[in-house]
């Protein structure tokens, strides 16, 4: 947190979590060239060269489209919650393998000329009028410099001293940064360089996918809201029954134009804080209470239920919300204290 920095460290299940990732590249990668040098298809060219680049591509691909699936996967399911655990090890995994599509291709195709091959891969080819022979290789180069940057700032150092909005605008780049990437593809096939017509296939099918999926997790908490807004009456929400609200766990409730709160029901009594950690705006409400902390699902960021604060030394506030409870249900004041302000916890 934000006590003071350190190098990062790898704990059990961080380590267990990277060996996947780059166990399941290696995987990808090796059944990729495998596969294309057995079917004879127009991508499986015996040069090796040729082969490390479209898997390596291929693999990049494919991860970010896993990347930006987390996020409405845990939304519309729990069950993805986990994946949201170091998510940003994946960022940066997915960063160094498209950074090896891109060295590889560009030394293959660029590299034995007179001109510096990134000068070269920029001034080879200024057709940007054309479809069929448009200069893809620099949207990719583009798309890529913004992963860079999202790779370089993940550490929680860039994310303190940026702020949160900041940085998370930052990494909101990851959407046109993809549009870039699915435009790389599609204008790559275009112009030959695309191997298969079934990437062709495989983007759309993984564009319409990805955006599905953001569809459908907005669609669904607009809902949310719009049902919320129905329970507001004389200035409090209600959150519903206590009983309801699994032990130690919250239920998330939303106020028109403000942000969500998360009701969590602990040791006989119910508190209410934002639904946003003050480290990177994760959802407090989808963890639970660990030792008297609520304890955020994304990275175990802790709070005090009843007063918004870290443990010492730490400290980051959140808001905290006055509740009542009245025949069994719980009533919320939508209304956020002044940050670091407690409010007494309501007995069921």
């Amino acid at each position: 947190m934000a006590a003071r920095y350190t190098a990062v460290h790898w704990n059990r299940h961080k380590k267990i979590y990277d060996v996947a990732i780059w166990g399941g590249i290696a995987v990808y990668v090796a059944v990729f060239m495998l596969v294309a040098s057995a079917t004879g298809s127009p991508s499986a060219n015996t040069n090796p060269e040729i082969l490390i680049i479209s898997a390596l591509g291929a693999c990049a691909f494919f991860m970010v489209h896993v990347i930006l699936a987390i996020g409405p996967l845990a939304r519309l399911w729990p069950v993805f919650l986990p994946l949201l655990y170091n998510r940003r090890h994946l960022g940066v995994s997915f960063f160094f393998v498209a950074l090896g599509h891109a060295t590889v291709a560009t030394i293959w195709y660029h590299g034995y000329g007179v001109l510096n091959p990134l000068v070269s891969l920029f001034v080879s080819n200024p057709r940007y009028d054309a479809i069929g022979a448009f200069p893809f290789e620099s949207l990719g180069a583009f798309a890529l410099l913004i992963f860079f940057v999202m790779a370089a700032t993940s550490h929680d150092f860039w994310l303190n001293n940026l702020s949160a909005v900041i940085w998370k605008t930052v990494h909101m780049l990851i959407y046109p940064a993809y549009a870039l990437v699915v435009l790389h593809v599609l204008l790559g096939a275009a112009s030959g360089h695309g191997g298969s017509p079934l990437y062709v296939w495989f983007t759309a099918g993984g564009f319409l996918l990805i955006v599905g999926l953001h569809v459908t997790a907005g669609v669904i908490q607009y809902l949310r809201d719009k049902a919320q807004e129905r329970m507001i009456a004389v200035g409090w929400i209600d959150a519903g029954t206590a009983s309801d609200i699994p032990d130690k766990c919250a239920r998330i409730v939303s106020v028109p134009g403000g942000e969500g709160i998360a009701v969590f029901r602990y040791n006989g009594k119910v508190s209410a804080v934002s639904n946003r950690c003050a480290h990177q705006m994760g959802p407090l409400g989808e963890g639970r209470i660990v030792d008297g902390c609520i304890t955020c699902p994304w990275h175990g960021w802790q709070y005090d239920p009843s007063t918004g604060r870290s443990p010492a030394p730490f400290v980051e506030r959140v808001a905290t919300y006055n509740v009542r409870v009245s025949n069994g249900r719980v009533f919320v004041n939508p209304k956020p204290n002044p940050l670091g302000t407690g409010a007494e916890p309501a007995s069921i």
